[in-house]
C-alpha cells in the first residue's frame, strides 16, 4: 500500500494512522473496521475549497454517497464545503449533524413522495430533477404545500467520461437525466420555466466517476455551455448556475495517475469561461459534487 496523509509505521511495525496504532484501533472496536485519517479528510475539503469557492465563489458539494456519518457531515460542513443527498436517509443523517439544509442538495432519479416532502419541509437549498415524471411530480407536490423550490434539471450530455466522445447527434442512450440531443432537455427547461411553483435556477450534469482524463471534464462543460446558449436563444431565459457534477478519480493501484484537484478545476473553470465569453453569456455560478476524491485517500478498511 502507499502511504498518504499521516499514515506511517511506527516501531513495532504497525500501521499508524492520525498517531493511532491500527492493531490497538481493532482489538478496541473489531473489525471489518473503517477508519477515517480526519486531517487529510480536511487537508482535501480545503483543496476543494481553494480551488473552487475561495476566489470565484464556486459552490464545492460533497458527494455523501460516496459515504457519510454524521461525524463526516461536520467535518465536511466546518470546512465550508456543502452536501449532496440522494435519500431521505441522507438527508435525515445531514441534518442530524447539525448540517444546514440550505447548503444541501437532493438528487436522486427514484426520489419517493415521501422523500419529495421531507426535503421541500426542510427547505433544502437545490432539487435535482432527474425525468419529466418528477418534473411533474414535484410541481404537484409544491403546488399543493405552497412550496416554491429553487431545482436544477439534471441533463444527459453524451459525453463518454472514459472516450470522451463528443456526441453531437441523437444517438445517446442514457438512463438518467434529460437527453440534450433528443430534445429531451429543451422541452424541460420550458416546462419549468412555464411552472409558478418552480424556481429554476441552471442545469446539472454527471458523467461518470473514477475519472483520469481531464478532457472528459472539458468535453461535458463545452456541451453544457452550449446547451445553455440554446436555451437562451429559445426561451430568453439565462441560467444562473452549472452543476458539473464529480467523477475525479484517485489513486487505487500501482500505475493509478489521476489529476490533482487544482488541475481539475483548472480545466472545468477555463472551460466554462472561454464558452461564456464566445457566447456572451453571464458567468454561472459553477458546483461541482466530489465525492471519492475527498474521501477515498482518508478511508482506510
Amino acid at each position: 500500500m502507499r502511504l498518504q496523509g499521516t499514515m506511517q509505521i511506527n516501531n513495532r511495525g504497525h500501521l499508524e494512522i492520525g498517531g493511532c496504532d491500527i492493531v490497538g484501533l481493532a482489538d478496541a472496536f473489531g473489525t471489518p473496521l473503517m477508519i477515517i485519517d480526519e486531517a487529510l479528510l480536511r487537508e482535501n475539503c480545503r483543496r476543494y475549497y481553494q480551488a473552487f469557492t475561495q476566489d470565484d465563489g464556486d459552490g464545492v458539494l460533497y458527494a455523501s454517497k460516496a459515504f457519510l456519518s454524521t461525524a463526516v457531515a461536520r467535518i465536511i460542513h466546518k470546512e465550508g464545503i456543502g452536501l449532496d443527498v440522494v435519500s431521505g436517509g441522507e438527508l435525515t443523517i445531514a441534518l442530524a449533524a447539525g448540517f444546514p439544509p440550505e447548503k444541501i442538495f437532493l438528487h436522486g432519479n427514484n426520489k419517493s413522495i415521501a422523500e419529495i416532502k421531507f426535503a421541500l419541509s426542510c427547505r433544502v437549498g437545490r432539487i435535482v430533477i432527474d425525468n419529466l415524471y418528477e418534473l411533474e411530480l414535484i410541481e404537484q407536490i409544491s403546488a399543493a404545500g405552497g412550496y416554491r423550490p429553487s431545482v436544477l434539471l439534471r441533463l444527459a450530455p453524451g459525453v463518454d467520461a472514459h472516450s470522451h466522445a463528443y456526441i453531437s447527434t441523437g444517438q445517446v442512450d442514457s438512463k438518467f437525466g434529460f437527453n440534450i440531443f433528443g430534445g429531451d432537455a429543451l422541452g424541460a427547461v420550458k416546462l419549468a420555466l412555464k411552472s409558478p411553483h418552480l424556481d429554476l435556477k441552471g442545469v446539472h450534469c454527471h458523467i461518470g466517476s473514477q475519472i483520469f482524463d481531464l478532457d472528459a471534464f472539458r468535453c461535458a462543460a463545452l456541451v453544457m455551455m452550449d446547451f445553455l446558449q440554446e436555451a437562451r436563444d429559445h426561451t430568453g431565459w439565462t441560467a444562473a448556475e452549472l452543476d458539473l457534477g464529480g467523477g475525479l478519480g484517485v489513486y487505487h493501484t500501482a500505475g493509478d495517475t489521476p489529476p490533482t484537484i487544482e488541475e481539475y478545476a483548472e480545466v472545468t473553470k477555463e472551460t466554462v469561461i472561454h464558452k461564456c465569453k464566445e457566447h456572451d453569456f453571464p458567468r454561472p455560478r459553477l458546483f461541482v459534487e466530489p465525492g471519492r476524491s475527498i474521501i477515498s485517500p482518508p478511508g482506510t478498511t
